[in-house]
This record gives C-alpha cells, sequence and structure tokens, in this order.
C-alpha cells in the first residue's frame, strides 16, 4: 500500500529497530511507496513512511538492468573513497544539502526470508544506500 511520506524531522532523527519477518508488509508498502515516486525519489527507508524499523527500499543500478531491491537491517561494514556532494530527499523539504559519501561500501543486511547476504555497491547505487542507512540511524542530511 502507497504511504504517505513523513516529513517530521523529530520522528526521521529516531533510530530505527531490527527488522524481522513480522514486518514484511512494512517492506511491500516501502516498495510500494517508493515506485509511487520513483520520479522523485530512488530510495527510502522504513521511517520515511512512519514505521521504525531498519528496512530499505532503492533502485539498485550495479547490474545490467536496474532492479528495486529491499534489504533488512542493513549495516555499511566498510567504506572507501570518501567525496562531498549535494543531496535531495522526499521526507526532508528545502534543496539539496551537502554531505560526506564513499565511492565503495560493503553491507551487510538480510533478505526478505532473513537469510544474511554481504554485498559491494559502488557509485551512485552506494550513495543511495548511505543515505538510507543514515535514516535508519536518525541521521537526516
Amino acid at each position: 500500500m502507497i504511504k504517505e511520506p513523513v516529513h517530521d524531522p523529530v520522528f526521521l532523527a529516531g533510530k530505527s529497530e531490527r527488522a524481522t519477518k513480522e514486518d514484511l508488509p512494512a517492506a511491500q508498502d516501502l516498495l510500494d511507496t517508493l515506485t509511487a515516486h520513483k520520479a522523485a525519489c530512488v530510495g527510502m527507508a522504513a521511517n520515511m513512511i512512519g514505521v521504525r524499523k531498519r528496512i530499505i527500499a532503492f533502485l539498485d543500478e550495479s547490474d545490467t538492468t536496474p532492479t528495486y531491491t529491499v534489504m533488512f537491517n542493513p549495516e555499511i561494514v566498510k567504506k572507501e573513497g570518501a567525496y562531498d556532494t549535494e543531496e535531495g530527499c522526499l521526507s526532508l523539504l528545502g534543496g539539496p544539502r551537502k554531505c560526506k559519501r564513499y565511492r565503495r561500501i560493503i553491507v551487510r543486511f538480510e533478505t526478505a526470508d532473513m537469510q544474511p547476504r554481504t554485498k559491494t555497491y559502488v557509485g551512485f547505487t552506494a550513495q543511495i544506500i548511505q543515505h538510507e542507512v543514515d535514516h535508519l540511524n536518525g541521521v537526516l542530511i
């Protein structure tokens, strides 16, 4: 189900809790909301739809065919190649804000069936994941 994006910075600044299999409906709502906003948004964290669980959805351009991906309990375990950039956010009103990102990251996460995975991401996909994991940690750009 498509949800309204949350714009309350106090709510968004709260840290998210570990996701479980019981949070699969929230993950589907997150994916539905992201695809409904695909013209203006390439990634979302669950708190952006009012759910404080560690779930992100994003447009993964790391393979030859871009696909939407959902991660449960993502943790960035390694970062390389720091750079400064500007990002916008569907939940934060106003224009782009300056932030620091990394060109290459390694992410440990769980799939929808709670299977552990570790994957390396680079470029724009890595940037999207960093933005969404920041949301889960209560960090606003």
